[in-house]
């Protein structure tokens, strides 16, 4: 009735007003359940690229402490790769930076409120303070102090970080880091997209803070939600108990069995499950050294490296244990023999002294790295991601340093003249195929005057002409060209020039050398370029000079390192620490400790410290961080540039100890989900592994209740002037 008296209504000659007012109001209604029921999700937001306008929240009623140790800080511009990279490759360029947020979720539970700011013109940089949150920390009186260790307090040890210049495929992009007194830093970072879900029940206290759906806004308050209880689930990917993130494609079309990605490609959601042990059981690993020469088989189960163990005689199935006899290798006569003479070959490689650090590429018998490990030779090993026998997994289990990531498009994460050399053993790569992509990716990360080692059995001659092109076209000096009559192996030994003057020389100028502007040293998510970059001659360049011998090499800080003096001290501090608290003070067994992870190493401090004991450590440098990795290779150590956002390129169960110094304060405003990173500290830690974690208290108070949630040992904690420590022992099973 009421629609025909309105269309009666409409006839009339005043109907076009109604019409119109009818027309508005179904409309305003219309915007109004829309505003409603819309996902936050489904707005349209843009990626920032700086968080430079927006102050850091503090607690309340908690008031900076200075510090009398606390030196001011120089500004340090440095050149690094972010994850913005990756993301070009699938978006367009963002937006200005400065992009008003809104509210956003923090680990899938109750929004969290920020601050929200107006939008600035894009070459405006403006600081504007937060609102102080409203959560405070724990009481340090609920802390506990075993063995009467003392707390250190947090010295400034991140000072040339205070300013971040990052680099995306070589364009560089200047962001600002706000410096506590107390010598902390906080990230200024990406703030990245809500993931769409979990693998991961969450179980919420109830709280009163609004919802807003729509714009995001800078997280407020602490890292973990204190309110949050989890409840865990077993990861039920394909590639079970040999689960790996970035690198395993548990999407199934059809009948396809590969599982491998050929490219680096993580989950849109951080995985938020725990990786099973092998069905078949987990055994303690056998310590070090016996484990260069047996593991526990089942530890390394895989489906295809039964049928590999019985093709080969360098490893042997021997009951619960696989054994490596001394004198069988891949190469005939003995991998000592074929170092031997190799340095035959070329005198001026002098393994453990002038050589120090290696790359093998392909993992395949990991005797070379177990006897380059006797001369005092560090030697990464880079298992390709197509090795689906595992054979990284097993180099780990033995304690030799060994990592996983595909080889193909992008550079590999390394800075630029870093190896002082490359070998690949046995080798089948097509470096000349693509323009020669591999080969200079190996020119790029190979140190200027550092030798590129080639042996293979079966060279075609076509092979061997396109690789004699290839080579001559960079400018590499052929040294050694021998047949082995005893391990008949064909090894080739080259080397890369010391100075650009011989690449003037060239008649034809392919590959040409590649742009000023072209950061050699950006290396995630970068694809590899067919150029030559021009070899470092300025003095305040790393790798001008070939590193003193080792281990003299290790106390040794060339020109080109900034503050040698702030160096020297940070050395100095790790020692300390190391001498007077990790190694006495923790209740840890270090005679079962030898895969090392430092996860923030800045300047390798922590690594040199250790030294002296029977483990290597993989410094891991955040790429949201300075790029400080050139210097940890200049001290004969080696490392890795990494996105905690995102999963590592290790097997799980790789590491008997993690070392997180601020690190999880640096990545505060940065991922998507944090608790992510503790689930992937649980995936690459051996069951009975160890994690040492220095940060704030506000931090480490949540991050206490998580690791207990994980049924983590929480086997020391202790705080002072708002800075901890927690020690923790991974569970040897999980229930």
């Amino acid at each position: 009735m009421a629609l025909a008296r309105f269309g009666r209504q409409a006839k009339r000659p005043y109907g076009l007003c109604v019409k119109m007012t009818a027309v508005a109001v179904l409309g305003l209604c219309f915007i109004f359940v829309w505003s409603i029921f819309a996902s936050p999700s489904s707005s349209l937001t843009t990626q920032r690229e700086s968080f430079d306008d927006i102050g850091e929240p503090a607690s309340a009623g908690m008031k900076k402490v200075s510090s009398s140790s606390t030196q001011s800080e120089e500004k340090q511009p440095v050149k690094h790769e972010t994850s913005q990279a990756r993301k070009e490759d699938k978006k367009v360029k963002v937006e200005s930076d400065s992009e008003v947020k809104g509210e956003k979720k923090v680990n899938g539970s109750a929004n969290i409120s920020g601050n929200e700011h107006e939008s600035r013109r894009k070459n405006q940089k403006e600081m504007s303070s937060a609102k102080k949150g409203k959560v405070k920390p724990k009481s340090n009186d609920g802390r506990t102090i075993e063995n009467g260790q003392e707390g250190e307090e947090s010295e400034d040890r991140d000072s040339n970080e205070q300013e971040v210049q990052e680099v995306v495929d070589g364009k560089e992009e200047e962001a600002s880091a706000e410096t506590e007194v107390n010598g902390l830093i906080e990230g200024d970072d990406d703030l990245d997209e809500q993931p769409d879900q979990v693998d991961l029940e969450k179980v919420e206290d109830e709280s009163n803070e609004p919802k807003t759906a729509g714009k995001k806004r800078k997280r407020k308050g602490p890292l973990f939600d204190p309110k949050m209880h989890y409840v865990w689930k077993l990861c039920s990917t394909r590639s079970k108990h040999n689960y790996i993130p970035c690198i395993d494609n548990d999407s199934v079309m059809g009948r396809l069995q590969a599982y491998r990605h050929t490219e680096r490609s993580c989950p849109r959601t951080p995985p938020m499950c725990l990786v099973p042990l092998p069905h078949e059981g987990y055994e303690t690993p056998v310590p070090w050294s016996e484990s260069k020469s047996k593991i526990f088989y089942k530890n390394v189960a895989h489906p295809k490296l039964a049928a590999y163990v019985k093709k080969h005689t360098w490893v042997v199935e021997s009951g619960e244990h696989l054994t490596f006899p001394q004198n069988q290798s891949e190469f005939k006569g003995g991998v000592l023999h074929y170092l031997e003479s190799i340095e035959e070959m070329v005198p001026d490689i002098e393994w453990g002294k002038n050589i120090r650090v290696v790359l093998d590429i392909g993992c395949t018998d990991s005797s070379f790295g177990a006897t380059l490990l006797d001369k005092d030779v560090l030697t990464l090993t880079l298992g390709l991601k197509d090795d689906l026998i595992d054979l990284a997994q097993v180099a780990l289990e033995r304690g030799f340093p060994a990592f996983v990531t595909p080889f193909a498009h992008r550079r590999i994460p390394f800075p630029s003249g870093v190896f002082d050399a490359i070998h690949c053993g046995s080798c089948s790569m097509p470096w000349h195929s693509n323009g020669g992509k591999l080969l200079l990716e190996m020119n790029r990360i190979l140190r200027p005057g550092g030798y590129f080692i080639l042996s293979s059995k079966h060279d075609s001659i076509e092979d061997q002409e396109a690789m004699t092109r290839m080579t001559a076209s960079v400018c590499w000096n052929i040294l050694a060209d021998k047949s082995d009559e005893v391990s008949e192996v064909g090894v080739k030994i080259y080397q890369k020039p010391e100075s650009n003057d011989i690449y003037e020389l060239r008649m034809k100028k392919n590959p040409p050398l590649c742009k000023e502007n072209e950061n050699p040293d950006a290396a995630w998510y970068v694809p590899m370029k067919t150029c030559l970059h021009n070899i470092p001659s300025a003095i305040e360049q790393h790798g001008t000079e070939w590193p003193e011998e080792w281990p003299k090499r290790l106390q040794t800080y060339p020109d080109w390192m900034n503050d040698k003096e702030k160096l020297i001290a940070d050395t100095d501090h790790w020692k300390a620490i190391v001498d007077k608290s990790y190694l006495t003070g923790m209740g840890i067994d270090w005679s079962h400790i030898r895969n090392v992870m430092d996860m923030k190493a800045v300047n390798g401090g922590f690594a040199a410290a250790l030294s002296q004991q029977n483990v290597w450590v993989m410094n891991v440098i955040p790429v949201h961080a300075p790029d400080t990795l050139p210097i940890i290779y200049e001290r004969g150590l080696i490392g890795i540039y990494h996105d905690w956002c995102e999963s590592f390129g290790t097997y799980p169960r790789s590491y008997d100890l993690l070392h997180a110094d601020h690190l999880f304060s640096r990545l505060k405003n940065r991922c998507k989900e944090p608790v992510s990173i503790v689930v992937e500290m649980d995936r690459i830690l051996r069951p009975g592994g160890w994690t040492i974690i220095r940060d704030k208290v506000e931090i480490l108070d949540p991050l206490e209740g998580i690791l207990r949630s994980l049924q983590w040992d929480i086997r020391m904690t202790y705080a002072q002037n708002k800075e901890g420590i927690l020690c923790a022992q991974k569970t040897l099973w999980w229930p």
